[in-house]
């Protein structure tokens, strides 16, 4: 057992979140018991995670997708009015970071994708050095072998947009979530691939037209072991019990 303040010193302190220009509200975004015992991690804080965390006897929620962003006119009625009645009924803590827990070279979700597809980091790239930068696992030299390896890691078929499937992939560049945005940074860098979780209109276009190969992951898929990774982290170190639920989601 730990106090909450405790716990999210120590979080603030692993993972910065002053530093971040971000689109909502870093750490405890929902106050709840002073004690925590128990930390369930997930990708976001919907109502089926949170109630499948108070099943499992959670006292404390580590997120990456918290409940309030950039925009959100400040009313809690529908389905934020549900979320929150949840938390507050049983006294739930709920911390939430997003760009913090994105860019964390260890336990942040582009670290820790690249870590589970045995990518070797070599540099970042992009606005606040969110992107990374690497060399593809042994046997992923081209986009044919690179699909197959996102396929079985990630248990989701890639939407990829691969102008000359027979091109040599020596560096990669991968952010993961919405990050579709950031290809040109990525083809500025020099990848021959790059890989993050949606794709828009724009990306198709460009990847036809600089040869770079464009792969579409899921922005769930692609972000489901930043927030594990934290947790069990954060447990082990202050001694609390820990476990991850992962509510699918096809996005």
């Amino acid at each position: 057992m730990v106090q909450r303040n405790d716990l999210l010193a120590y979080c603030n302190q692993l993972l910065q979140p002053q530093l971040f220009k971000d689109y909502g509200p870093n750490g405890l975004q929902v106050e709840g018991r002073a004690e925590v015992r128990k930390i369930v991690s997930g990708v976001t804080a919907s109502r089926a995670f949170i109630q499948a965390a108070i099943e499992q006897g959670a006292d404390t929620l580590l997120v990456h997708h918290g409940l309030f962003w950039r925009g959100h006119d400040g009313s809690v009625t529908g389905w934020l009015k549900q979320r929150l009645a949840l938390l507050l009924a049983h006294d739930i803590n709920l911390l939430a970071y997003h760009l913090p827990l994105d860019a964390h070279p260890h336990w942040g979700n582009n670290a820790q994708l690249g870590a589970h597809m045995g990518w070797q980091t070599t540099g970042t790239f992009g606005d606040q050095s969110l992107g990374m930068l690497g060399h593809p696992a042994q046997g992923e030299t081209d986009a044919t072998s690179l699909t197959r390896a996102l396929q079985s890691q990630l248990g989701t078929t890639p939407v990829a947009v691969v102008p000359n499937p027979q091109r040599a992939i020596r560096r990669i560049a991968w952010c993961t979530g919405g990050a579709q945005s950031w290809f040109e940074s990525a083809i500025a860098a020099g990848a021959d691939a790059f890989v993050t979780g949606e794709i828009s209109e724009p990306q198709a276009h460009l990847a036809q037209e600089t040869g770079v190969a464009f792969f579409a992951c899921g922005h769930h898929a692609t972000e489901r072991y930043g927030a594990p990774a934290l947790a069990a982290h954060v447990c082990e170190h202050l001694g609390l019990a820990h476990q991850f639920i992962d509510i699918h989601n096809p996005a």
